[in-house]
């Protein structure tokens, strides 16, 4: 089967994001001191572009910049955006720590900004050149009507995807399916699917060298966690119901600790930064605190920097953000963007109520019609709430609370 993104191509995009990196750092620096530079500069510049290039390598695979393909280029030009806050912020913190401040200021904002031009180039040459190489995929997809239907909608929206919806199978009792198989190239199985015909179907493809999407539900997410046992000579797998143990909570209780202390004490610089540009922006309060439900639908009190006008909610009641919402202000947009309007939840995991990673909290009133609208959503605290989580990094403001809980799910059960 052919690989869609092959090593020798996704190591000239590293090597690429490596020079420009490296390369914006030296031109940044021959900028600000063209005149020469204090003794010991350079060293101390050079180790910290060490440890920029580090930092990188992670969180651009985090925000998904080594796969370029399936992706639109605006929703790569965020995440590079974001992406680059991040090492900034981390970048900051570490010269803090260094005592290397001094020059921090100048030189990392003018290095950032002159990153984000030369890899913005760099992303967008490599991703017209993924899209002249990649070759349409033929669809077949598998489910009940409701969902073939949504699907569709789905990848008839995302035309950069490449995907075209060839055959859609409703009913696999007939085996009718297995005709279009050897005319695609993907399938992809939803989850109302019967599980023996889930099982047919990847089989038989697997023999054929198709490949097999599955949209997973909470069954697939409970098995993916089940643990291998026996019955006498009978195997069978323990259902784990996505709850982590008193081991793994007190390793990561340690683990939250140490990040939420490092990052307060490296970050109250950037803290008061923000906070001046709000008080700048639009009349209220800096922190905005709201009452959250967390692990066991215990409600506390989470805080946030303000991105909404002080009014938001003044006439409209609760109602979740929606992308390109009118309350959000102008620094709240760019807080928001860059998620920099969470960092004073770095509190909240000091006292316990959250974590560093785990499913967003959210408020009562939604948890209580979520309950009643998927019944699985009771799993969702299992564990602590986050500041991050797979939702955030991977969903939009319009994902649905299904997709979303299966994001959120997936947390848990990896720590269960």
């Amino acid at each position: 089967m052919r690989r869609n993104f092959p090593m020798l191509r996704k190591f000239i995009l590293l090597a690429g994001d490596f020079v420009l990196l490296a390369g914006a750092a030296y031109l940044a620096f021959q900028a600000v001191f063209s005149r020469g530079a204090p003794p010991g500069m350079a060293d101390s510049w050079r180790n910290m572009v060490a440890v920029m290039l580090c930092v990188a390598v992670i969180l651009f695979n985090v925000h998904g910049l080594f796969s370029l393909a399936r992706k639109k280029f605006s929703e790569l030009a965020i995440s590079l955006a974001v992406a680059l806050a991040n090492i900034f912020i981390i970048i900051m913190a570490v010269s803090f720590f260094l005592r290397d401040f001094t020059y921090s200021r100048t030189l990392l904002v003018l290095t950032f900004a002159i990153q984000l031009v030369l890899l913005l180039l760099w992303k967008y040459l490599f991703w017209r050149i993924e899209h002249a190489l990649i070759s349409p995929k033929d669809v077949l997809i598998v489910g009940t009507q409701q969902e073939c239907a949504r699907l569709v909608a789905k990848l008839q929206a995302q035309l950069h995807l490449n995907y075209n919806v060839r055959y859609v199978c409703t009913d696999c009792e007939g085996n009718s399916w297995q005709k279009a198989v050897d005319d695609i190239d993907l399938v992809i199985i939803c989850p109302g699917t019967d599980v023996r015909n889930k099982a047919g179907i990847v089989h038989f493809c697997h023999n054929r060298g198709k490949r097999v999407f599955l949209v997973p539900d909470f069954y697939t997410l409970f098995a993916s966690a089940a643990e291998m046992d026996k019955i006498d000579d009978i195997p069978v797998f323990r259902a784990r119901y996505l709850e982590p143990t008193l081991e793994q909570r007190i390793l990561k209780r340690m683990l939250d600790l140490t990040v939420a202390g490092s990052a307060l004490f490296a970050l109250w610089p950037l803290f008061i930064v923000i906070a001046t540009m709000i008080r700048l922006d639009s009349p209220g309060p800096v922190i905005y605190s709201q009452v959250r439900v967390g692990r066991n639908e215990k409600e506390f009190k989470v805080f946030k920097f303000r991105t909404m006008r002080q009014d938001a909610e003044k006439y409209t009641g609760p109602v979740l953000a929606a992308e390109n919402d009118p309350r959000i202000t102008r620094v709240g947009r760019l807080l928001r963007a860059t998620r920099l309007d969470e960092l004073p939840q770095l509190f909240n995991v000091l006292k316990g109520d959250m974590s560093i990673v785990g499913p967003r909290p959210e408020r009562p009133v939604f948890v209580r019609q979520f309950k009643e609208e998927i019944p699985e959503y009771v799993y969702r605290h299992n564990v602590k709430p986050g500041i991050t989580g797979l939702a955030q990094v991977y969903g939009k403001y319009n994902t649905t609370p299904y997709d979303k809980l299966i994001y959120d799910l997936s947390i848990s059960r990896n720590l269960a």
